[in-house]
């Protein structure tokens, strides 16, 4: 029979038949669900292993627009004076309480009280100065696999993706911004870097210069990325970034046996655990995560990171065929995409017959597809996108990565609605965009009268002939001559709304909250509310942490305020000041060496 938790009162008796029947093990009630594992799960699992975070910001901003902004009004602040003895003393940090012993206790006890009735779980610190996290017991899952970033792999594979988008310090690590650049440099694979031209050192036109004027930024160097940060804009190989990633997760111990399960979550809920359920977790509301084999996995908090393709995220179509009579086979979404290029397709290239195929939409991805096909053997592609042929580096704005990014990402967060913050958003991603090198690599395939771009051009009328295998399309405004179409691919992206999302649909209906366009209006920590410590990460945390949210850099920095507020929820019993002791990276690490005679501190 598994083994109870200890702290059943010896003299409760609980019948074993029951037991068997009603209860949960202990064991089995983890800390932390990570639901998803991709990008934005492994920078949770990883961020919550190091002891020693790399500020994502400077000391000053990181604790001005976050420790400042999450407890004004909510604690004492205590002036220097008051703590004194021969000078300033400094507080004695305790596993208990953080106090001065010189200072009225009225207050601590009282902020104390109020944190401890709210919840019993204990506390995982432990005496020594070692993590917290590694008693923390972590549960991963993810409805393609059981290993790290297997989405994420796989679709770079498919669609043979050899170079990242993003520059080298978007990455999941935690300890170190420069991690990628310092790990590229060990192992000595500089060539596997590309250098993103083009955006180091960059002249302003003289209209962003009145615009830049006009909102009060300095104009001292005229440029958008200093010339001394050249070095952080390449982009790794897909490769080399699998490799770093890999190095994480073994630094980190990630890849234990169990760790990660293949299971796609259906449906989350936060209650009381029924009937005898509660002896495990007395007087506390736990979170019950129902998989689609039925399973039931049970914790403390859950952090939802589910990115593009993932559970309850809707893929966007033009039109969507629901059987092969009308055409279902001869078209797909890219995030479905398995083997390249379709059966049928390859089949009439191997037989040196004439094959076309439409790609609809305006990103990266559409432009990927499109070299790709006629890498392949592809006689000519169609490319139709509803804007224009935008090119941009990256999907945010370089205003968002280069010197004055905390300007931009200060005023986002000081905006006074989550409406306005939500319109900074669409500005700075304005939709799909293609980067330099792709578009050099399409237009070479135009010149060579493989590929065609039609800008602003929709498809008003769609026919499939099952016989033949083809699409007849007509578009707004009409492309002449287009002829019969093998396969089209939808690169048209996917619509993320919390409130179409299956499964968040007990949450929506239980504890309800305010929904701008489909992104939640969460906590600043990234909590559902206050009394529900569900973590939405990635895309659908963008109200939060900003046009950068779906990117690798939104993944990173989600981390951060995931781990600071899961210490203060895993351990309520702590005094409000003692909360990022542990896996925060705050405090002092050495305290515990530290004996109560001693008195280094008045010197």
């Amino acid at each position: 029979m598994a083994k109870y938790t200890e702290d059943i009162a010896e003299d409760v008796f609980v019948d074993p038949v029951k037991m068997s029947a009603n209860l949960t093990p202990a064991s089995d009630i983890h800390d932390v669900i990570i639901v998803g594992a991709g990008p934005c799960g492994l920078a949770v699992a990883a961020r919550l292993h190091e002891q020693t975070p790399s500020a994502v910001f400077t000391d000053e901003e990181h604790q001005r627009y976050h420790w400042i902004k999450k407890h004004t009004g909510k604690m004492n602040l205590v002036q220097a004076g008051r703590c004194k003895k021969n000078g300033v003393r400094a507080e004695k940090w305790n596993r208990g309480q953080r106090t001065c012993p010189y200072e009225d206790g009225g207050a601590v006890s009282a902020r104390r009280g109020s944190t401890d009735s709210a919840s019993s779980v204990p506390s995982l610190s432990s005496d020594s100065s070692t993590s917290s996290a590694a008693s923390i017991s972590t549960l991963v899952l993810d409805g393609t696999g059981d290993q790290w970033l297997q989405r994420w792999n796989n679709a770079f594979r498919t669609l043979e993706i050899k170079q990242l988008r993003s520059p080298m310090f978007f990455h999941v690590d935690p300890g170190d911004r420069d991690g990628m650049l310092a790990y590229t440099q060990e192992v000595g694979r500089e060539k596997d870097l590309w250098e993103i031209s083009g955006c180091v050192g960059k002249e302003m036109s003289k209209h962003k210069k009145k615009k830049r004027r006009q909102s009060g930024k300095p104009q001292t160097l005229g440029v958008e990325i200093d010339e001394r940060d050249r070095k952080d804009y390449f982009s790794p190989s897909t490769d080399l970034f699998a490799d770093y990633c890999a190095s994480i997760i073994e630094r980190y111990g990630l890849n234990e046996a169990g760790q990660i399960l293949k299971q796609e979550v259906t449906d989350i809920s936060y209650d009381y655990l029924p009937g005898n359920l509660e002896v495990v977790a007395p007087n506390s509301k736990v979170f019950t995560l129902t998989t689609s084999t039925g399973q039931k996995f049970y914790s403390r908090a859950v952090v939802l990171a589910v990115g593009a393709g993932g559970a309850g995220i809707q893929k966007i179509f033009p039109w969507k065929p629901s059987n092969e009579t009308e055409g279902a086979d001869a078209c797909c979404h890219s995030m479905e995409i398995r083997t390249f290029p379709s059966p049928n397709v390859r089949s009439k290239i191997q037989q040196r017959e004439q094959t076309n195929v439409v790609v609809v939409g305006g990103g990266l991805s559409s432009a990927q597809i499109v070299d790709m096909a006629v890498r392949k053997g592809v006689t000519k592609v169609w490319f139709l996108m509803r804007s224009e042929y935008k090119v941009k580096h990256f999907d945010i704005g370089l205003q968002w990565m280069g010197k004055y990014k905390n300007w931009e990402k200060a005023a986002f967060w000081s905006a006074d609605t989550d409406e306005e913050r939500l319109e900074m958003m669409k500005t700075a991603r304005n939709g799909g965009s293609i980067t330099p090198r792709y578009t050099r690599i399409v237009k070479q395939h135009v010149a060579n009268h493989r590929a065609s771009i039609h800008t602003r051009t929709e498809v008003t009328s769609h026919s499939y002939n099952p016989e033949t295998r083809t699409w007849a399309l007509t578009t707004d405004p009409p492309i002449p001559n287009l002829p019969p179409i093998d396969y089209i691919y939808f690169a048209t992206g996917a619509r993320s709304d919390v409130r179409e999302m299956p499964i968040l649909s007990n949450i929506n209906d239980q504890f309800p909250i305010e929904v701008k366009e489909g992104f939640p209006c969460l906590t600043d920590d990234l909590m559902w509310r206050e009394d529900v410590p569900l973590y939405i990460t990635g895309r659908l945390g963008g109200l939060r942490l900003g046009p950068g949210a779906p990117n690798l850099e939104g993944a990173r920095l989600g981390a951060e305020r995931i781990a600071w507020s899961l210490e203060e929820i895993l351990e309520k019993n702590r005094e409000v000041g003692d909360q990022c002791e542990g896996f925060c990276g705050l405090g002092n690490r050495y305290a515990s060496l530290a004996g109560e005679g001693d008195d280094y501190g008045e010197e």
